[in-house]
């Protein structure tokens, strides 16, 4: 059985993972970036350029442009393909690992936060 949110309450939970997020000083992510890393993080390996364009639709100069934030970030790292020097991969890295789960923490907290305000209400 899974959770029934309305929409306001998704948004809300979302908000306060963002607002701790921001208060905790960690790297602020555009929502392309957020997806981008989620999806290295989420979906099995390996990773390319072309290949993450394809899965969010987006251009692949988008991605570029995004994981050169995120390597700057130090969430992700690129690493020459062996088997096809043309390719880039695109690998995990412990920082953006823990970057990810406490954001997932962030949001498991707010979503407590959000059951309580509704239960009150």
């Amino acid at each position: 059985m899974g959770v029934q949110l309305k929409a306001v309450q998704a948004l809300d939970m979302w908000r306060g993972a963002i607002v701790e997020s921001v208060r905790r000083d960690a790297p602020d992510l555009s929502a392309r970036q957020m997806a981008l890393l989620l999806t290295v993080y989420l979906i099995a390996p390996p990773h390319t350029v072309r290949g993450l364009a394809q899965t969010l639709g987006i251009s692949k100069p988008a991605i570029t442009r995004a994981l050169d934030r995120l390597s700057e970030f130090g969430l992700i790292k690129r690493k020459i393909d062996e088997n096809d020097r043309r390719s880039v991969l695109v690998q995990r890295t412990v920082k953006g690992s823990v970057f990810l789960r406490e954001f997932g923490d962030l949001i498991v907290q707010a979503a407590g936060a959000a059951s309580e305000t509704s239960q009150q209400g």
